[in-house]
């Protein structure tokens, strides 16, 4: 009786799920992983205005393939419209959705204008717009049930810090290929705790990678653990060039996509760390 169930309600199952999804008469074909050759999308996250009256426009990214990272340098094929094609955003881009990756300032004035970021990969131009529309205002810099906010970030023991996907820079370091290059990074956070972790100490992480340049770059440990708000980590270029390297701190909310995954876009802060390699 059980095996006579299992074969109707495998073949009960093909009926509604063929390989092809049936819709409204409409065969649509069902999308299938891949592990290379796909797409990158960017993704217009949503605005926060900061205490200077200005605003931030967030934006993150969606790699479709499961394995490839793509390198995409800016200019035709990775550029802001209009006004000047850098804007900040990576040229690296790791697979499946990234959110909230870095953020533009526009002035108090910016109104109902546009910028948009334009990606051409996988045989595809996708471009998507920012704006300041107003049921896109997010709360990148506080969560609103419980008063938490993002964890700071510094690169030096008495430097400014950054918070929120704004973030902030780090001076220029200056190494040579091969050479293991240290990284300093300084977080603190408000301490305030989730519910689910009642009974344990507030968590505080970071995570390293390469947001741009021309080669690769290896980390010693690209979560280093941070000891009074302090964490250390080394790091290998293997081509010369100019670097940028993305440093995502997040707090007791847990890692972006545990955020997203609940509707909440606080709290973590960006970071990132220039680098000169000869």
């Amino acid at each position: 009786m059980k095996r006579t169930f299992q074969i109707v309600l495998a073949l009960a199952w093909l009926q509604l799920f063929p390989i092809a999804v049936q819709a409204q008469g409409n065969l649509i074909e069902a999308p299938l992983p891949h592990s290379k050759g796909q797409s990158v999308s960017p993704s217009f996250e949503g605005w926060y205005p900061n205490a200077d009256g200005s605003f931030s426009l967030v934006f993150g990214y969606f790699n479709r393939n499961y394995e490839e990272h793509l390198s995409i340098p800016v200019g035709e094929d990775n550029q802001f419209e209009p006004g000047p094609p850098d804007r900040g955003q990576p040229e690296f881009f790791y697979p499946r959705r990234h959110t909230g990756v870095f953020a533009i300032k526009v002035p108090a004035d910016f109104g109902d204008h546009t910028l948009t970021w334009r990606i051409n990969s996988g045989s595809e131009s996708i471009a998507i717009p920012g704006h300041l529309r107003p049921e896109w205002e997010i709360t990148a810099l506080e969560e609103v049930t419980s008063g938490n906010t993002p964890p700071t970030v510094r690169f030096s023991a008495n430097g400014e810090p950054g918070q929120g996907p704004m973030g902030t820079y780090s001076l220029t370091i200056s190494t040579t290929v091969g050479e293991s290059t240290e990284l300093i990074i300084w977080s603190e956070d408000d301490g305030v705790k989730k519910s689910r972790s009642v009974g344990t100490p507030a968590r505080n992480g970071l995570v390293l990678g390469k947001y741009r340049g021309p080669g690769k770059v290896e980390f010693v440990d690209e979560t280093p653990r941070l000891d009074d708000g302090k964490a250390t980590t080394q790091a290998i270029f293997d081509a010369p060039g100019e670097y940028v390297l993305r440093v995502l701190a997040w707090d007791d909310s847990g890692g972006q996509a545990f955020i997203m995954a609940g509707g909440f876009f606080c709290c973590w802060t960006n970071g990132y760390i220039k680098v000169i390699v000869e």
